[in-house]
């Protein structure tokens, strides 16, 4: 592993191939990236995707799943897979769930009907779907919350993770990754991560954040726990985030990230560029004929220009969402792979200055 102050450029192997770090992690929550083929998403470099326990265990189940050969050959990705465990759910489903030492027995939002997800339960629906890197059952506390909250929740967490590891069966093939919570209190993350750490998880993942906590309380978490986790395994950063957050918690250590904002906010007509967010429905693109990004060699940037792709989304058309999603994942893509030639170049923190001072210069917010 190489170091540029505390970022950090390795390489994560996996049954379906190697990973180099820090990567971005495109999400495919149900199976697909939203509007994106298997080939569209090699063809920009993604290396490993991301599918959410609880909607494939919903549909099309993963018994399913597991019949058809395990999630690679259902959705034709022959790369690696991470997959969550459903713990964002029990925060972001409040309403439809009900937390008892035991698990978390869910509504569907589907159809009405009730499951009751256990750790050990979550560790079988994700040995079934099979992806490479896998995640404990936990809660993720909300945003605000009590410290007496976040305790409590914690010491279920911890001891969700203990009995998901001693119920985990594929470890020569999937690598289960403990979940650090915690909240913004530096002492029960503390806790948790050295607990964990006694549990020896071969990776470890940091939940919690990015769910409306101030940024700098963000950064100050993951800064402070780069001196706690292990140096040799790898660290993921859940949910985040904006590639001002990448930029600044690559600086803190952290070497996998995910997050639906590229492809949802691309979905919507808003994309991300070397000089910030674009707003592509804007009429001031209409007869705008470059492209989305001037130092973007994407297939969008290549072929089409503002205008077009104004166009597209003026009159309802799937190819406007398809182009903007190539563009915004092959934007991020393309920053995490700089990051990691920085890295090996040892001038990491020179580069996080410059990328960050370009995307404040950003053309218009959103």
């Amino acid at each position: 592993m190489a170091k540029s102050g505390n970022a950090r450029a390795g390489i994560l192997k996996t049954p379906h191939g190697e990973i180099e770090t820090p990567i971005f992690m495109p999400v495919g929550t149900r199976a697909t990236v939203k509007t994106l083929s298997p080939a569209e998403l090699e063809e920009i470099g993604a290396q490993i995707i991301l599918g959410n326990t609880y909607h494939l265990y919903l549909r099309p189940g993963h018994n399913l799943i597991q019949k058809a050969g395990g999630l690679h050959k259902f959705m034709s990705w022959h790369k690696p897979i991470l997959t969550d465990s459903g713990g964002f759910q029990v925060m972001s489903l409040k309403g439809l769930r009900k937390i008892t030492p035991d698990g978390v027995k869910f509504q569907s939002h589907i159809d009405g009907s009730y499951h009751f997800f256990t750790p050990e339960k979550v560790i079988e629906i994700q040995n079934a779907i099979g992806a490479d890197i896998i995640m404990s059952f936990d809660e993720c506390p909300p945003y605000p919350a009590t410290r007496k909250y976040i305790s409590e929740s914690l010491k279920t967490t911890l001891a969700w993770a203990k009995r998901g590891k001693e119920a985990h069966k594929n470890t020569d093939k999937q690598a289960l990754f403990g979940i650090v919570q915690g909240g913004i209190y530096k002492d029960l993350r503390e806790e948790s991560a050295k607990k964990l750490m006694e549990m020896d998880f071969p990776g470890y993942s940091i939940g919690g954040l990015a769910v409306g906590e101030k940024k700098e309380d963000m950064l100050r978490i993951t800064a402070f726990l780069n001196g706690i986790l292990p140096q040799n395994k790898p660290r993921y950063l859940m949910g985040v985030g904006t590639p001002t957050d990448l930029l600044e918690n690559i600086d803190n250590g952290i070497d996998m990230f995910d997050c639906v904002m590229p492809t949802r906010n691309a979905r919507k007509g808003t994309v991300f560029t070397s000089k910030g967010k674009l707003i592509i429905k804007s009429a001031r693109y209409k007869d705008d004929f470059s492209p989305l990004d001037e130092n973007c060699n994407c297939y969008t940037c290549r072929n089409f220009s503002r205008a077009y792709i104004r166009h597209l989304f003026s009159v309802d058309e799937i190819l406007g969402m398809r182009l903007t999603s190539l563009h915004s994942l092959h934007f991020y893509l393309e920053l995490v792979r700089k990051a990691r030639k920085a890295i090996l170049e040892n001038r990491y923190s020179d580069f996080k200055k410059e990328m960050l001072k370009k995307l404040q210069n950003s053309e218009e917010l959103s």
